[in-house]
């Protein structure tokens, strides 16, 4: 196999001591290198002119991408306000060496992994906690937890050494639908008043259920979107009504930019006693 084959299997970049394992002697990379047909990346690594960019970055730096860079390379949520700045994790020891970069600079939570360009989950995670607001760093959190191969109970058992870390921990519920329901629910429970998710009510669930009667239906677009999605959602709420629940239905758009009218109509509810039980004697029983 060529050795530009070999990178592509890879990802388009690749440190030389692994070159050299899968037997591509230095100097058959040296004339790779001076062909034009791969780059040198600082002394250890070559890259196609292919390979992704953050990448690069990362080996250029003698970093890892992380946080919400690794987020995006791995499928987890992403704050939709997140730009394309590069998120490094970085040892101590190594100073920013490119442009356009953030910098976590920390000790990794396990062994240093000196092969690897992406940070382990854990440290990604742990950057994300001292990156972003709680109710986003929690998003990703539980977006990770959905998409690799890792449990809640497995993060419980990690020595978290910031507080930021912890915090977000403490917010991980099992069983979100989605980051936007976790947005949701993190930014409300510091009101104090009962908040479950997911609670099965006239034959489906909702996304939340606030005291006993105030039910909220987060309306992202993957679950909506369709007339189909559309006719199930007003025939639901209006079982709902008619058991004496009070129904409002927020969009993606509201929860993340329009945060201040969600939260004053909450309030405005909530005074109003429309999370609490109706006081007809005709209420239905679910």
């Amino acid at each position: 196999m060529r050795l530009t084959a070999w990178l592509g299997e890879r990802g388009g970049i690749g440190h030389r001591d692994d070159a050299s394992d899968a037997g591509y002697a230095p100097s058959h990379v040296r004339a790779a290198i001076r062909a034009g047909a791969v780059r040198r990346i600082r002394a250890k690594w070559i890259a196609l002119p292919s390979a992704p960019a953050e990448l690069v970055t990362a080996a250029f730096s003698g970093g890892t991408v992380t946080c919400t860079t690794l987020a995006r390379r791995r499928g987890w949520w992403v704050p939709p306000d997140a730009d394309a700045t590069v998120h490094l994790h970085l040892p101590s020891h190594e100073s920013l060496r490119a442009e356009n970069v953030h910098a976590h600079w920390a000790a990794p939570l396990g062994p240093r992994r000196p092969r690897v360009l992406e940070a382990s989950v854990e440290d990604a995670l742990s950057d994300a906690a001292q990156c972003h607001p709680l109710d986003q760093a929690v998003a990703i959190w539980e977006s990770a937890i959905r998409v690799e191969a890792t449990t809640l109970e497995a993060l419980r058992s990690v020595r978290w050494r910031s507080a930021a870390a912890r915090r977000c921990l403490e917010h991980v519920r099992p069983g979100a639908g989605s980051s936007l329901e976790t947005v949701f629910h993190v930014r409300l429970s510091a009101w104090g008043v009962r908040l479950r998710m997911q609670v099965n009510l006239a034959g489906h669930d909702v996304d939340f259920l606030i005291g006993t009667h105030l039910i909220v239906q987060i309306d992202g677009w993957a679950h909506h979107s369709s007339s189909a999605d559309r006719t199930r959602d007003i025939a639901h709420d209006a079982q709902l009504r008619l058991r004496g629940y009070t129904v409002l239905r927020f969009s993606y758009s509201q929860v993340i930019y329009g945060w201040d009218y969600v939260e004053r109509t909450l309030a405005a509810a909530v005074s109003r006693g429309l999370h609490l039980a109706p006081t007809t004697q005709n209420r239905a029983r679910i």
